[in-house]
């Protein structure tokens, strides 16, 4: 490593395999600051399905990079990796170390890599889409962009309208796939040596801590929540009541869903989304895998020992 350059350490991996406990842990030890890397925990209000960690178990660790826009805004991977870096900065200028939890490959891409310039938004564009999604429905744009990009509708899910209509905007207008767009012209994070450690649990295990954590969500109010976020007023069509588990759950409370089917819908959708993560993550360069779960005492020694 350059040691003239400041470090910062990495956790990723898929969802419930144990990141923010791993960070916690290792800021207690190391002298760290966490900054959370995750498209759902920018959004406020949306707390508990988002897995925000309670201000009451961060162990007086500062936690960054979450609540920073209201739901009904728009936040991309560019603006992210804006604030990221700022945020890097100053926890670096304060003598602390710089400790990543990553659940949002694309994130962690925009800070670490860069992204290129991308076709500016086209409103006129966005609005026939978005009436195409309201008229025919999310899958219909899926299978559209199925069509035009089909490495991007692979990436995406099929309900997260947001993101398919940016793709589908980027592909024509651009006249490129995302990934074409992406890979060119990047300006990646420099004066940063950076270490990758990877979470990588056995699947069935993995599995059953996904099930455990939806029940765990459900128990800490996360339906009370949602009726909540309802009552505020926030609508459907914001950004995060497309996030797994508060789509069902609005569902549900609007009388569509039982609460068993949703349940089990989320739990089938979570299982889905870790899958995704760690096929984005295994491309990653350089990444230090540990098979086990970020609480695990010997995964924890492990990634104290790659992290100092």
């Amino acid at each position: 490593m350059n040691e003239a350059a400041a470090r910062l350490l990495v956790i990723l991996g898929p969802t419930a395999s144990g990141k923010s406990e791993l960070a916690i842990r290792l800021a207690q030890e190391l002298g760290g600051e966490i900054l959370a890397c995750d498209s759902t925990q920018v959004y406020r209000r949306f707390d508990i399905g988002t897995g925000k960690v309670p201000s009451a178990q961060r162990r007086g660790i500062p936690h960054h990079l979450i609540d920073l826009v209201e739901p009904d805004e728009v936040f991309t991977a560019g603006e992210y990796a804006t604030r990221a870096t700022v945020t890097l900065r100053e926890v670096t200028a304060r003598g602390k170390l710089p400790i990543m939890t990553a659940g949002t490959g694309l994130y962690l891409r925009a800070l670490l890599e860069g992204l290129s310039d991308a076709p500016s938004r086209s409103e006129e564009l966005r609005e026939r889409l978005r009436r195409k999604a309201r008229q025919r429905g999310a899958l219909y744009l899926h299978a559209v962009l199925t069509r035009l990009d089909p490495a991007a509708a692979k990436r995406i899910a099929p309900r997260d309208t947001q993101k398919i209509i940016r793709a589908i905007e980027m592909r024509m207008l651009a006249g490129k796939s995302v990934q074409e767009i992406h890979g060119a012209g990047r300006k990646g994070l420099e004066g940063y040596a950076v270490t990758k450690i990877g979470l990588n649990p056995p699947r069935a295990a993995l599995y059953e801590r996904i099930h455990a954590r939806v029940q765990g969500m459900l128990a800490a109010g996360w339906l009370g929540e949602v009726r909540r976020l309802i009552g505020e007023g926030i609508p459907r069509e914001a950004k995060p009541f497309q996030f797994i588990g508060y789509a069902e759950l609005r569902e549900h409370i609007e009388g569509r869903l039982s609460v068993d089917a949703a349940i089990e819908s989320i739990q089938q959708a979570t299982r889905r989304y870790a899958k995704r993560q760690l096929t984005w993550f295994r491309k990653e360069s350089g990444v230090h895998w540990l098979a086990g779960f970020g609480n695990d005492p010997a995964i924890q020694a492990d990634a104290l020992r790659l992290g100092s």
